[in-house]
């Protein structure tokens, strides 16, 4: 095989293990994972708001997914860490889920986004952007819809290193929903020593 192959063949498996916990640990608050590559086998780093709920009663449920993972996926030796993310509403991912919940539930569009993007500032974040996109408020055609708080890099060096992006799906009668959220925890050095500057010459 191919190193190009290889490595679609890698991602691919990446990618199905990714869905396989989302799903799997959904009641957590599961944000998303890293994997790493060790000596004696396989650490995948599972980040979610409940990790009481990921290992189960004396680290029963954990184990037995390890187990699984192992036969489904090929992976060698895996060991679960499970770490827990302080401020949910900080994490993309976990705010993209819940999004995509509240508008299974009927909430409106709207309603929901607005709400997530106060949370998110009274968090403490920078900026934030959400967008849903999908058929919407029971119209006939797909549409989007952007929403907006704080300053948030869309681009460039800034946008790559500061901002961080989680999607989620809403499956709603008219059809699916997609969601996207972008949350910029820290502003760039540049942006506070600017500022500082401005206000010692003011």
């Amino acid at each position: 095989m191919g190193v190009e192959k290889l490595f679609v063949k890698e991602g691919v498996k990446v990618q199905k293990l990714e869905e396989y916990l989302k799903k799997k640990f959904a009641r957590a608050g599961y944000s998303h994972s890293e994997i790493e590559r060790t000596p004696i086998g396989t650490r995948i780093i599972v980040y979610a708001f409940r990790p009481g709920l990921v290992i189960g009663r004396s680290g029963r449920r954990i184990a037995e997914i390890a187990q699984e993972i192992k036969e489904r996926f090929g992976v060698e030796n895996p060991m679960l860490d499970v770490r827990e993310v302080e401020n949910p509403y900080l994490d993309p991912n976990i705010v993209a889920y819940r999004i995509a919940k509240a508008l299974e539930r009927g909430i409106h569009f709207k309603k929901v986004c607005n709400y997530y993007l106060e949370k998110i500032m009274e968090a403490g974040a920078v900026g934030a952007y959400i967008r849903v996109a999908g058929k919407l408020a029971g119209v006939d055609r797909s549409r989007f819809q952007k929403f907006r708080r704080g300053f948030i890099a869309v681009t460039g060096d800034y946008a790559d290193r500061l901002v961080k992006i989680g999607r989620a799906q809403a499956m709603l009668k008219p059809g699916v929903v997609g969601v996207e959220v972008r949350i910029m925890k820290e502003a760039p050095r540049e942006l506070i020593m600017e500022k500082e500057i401005k206000k010692k010459g003011e």
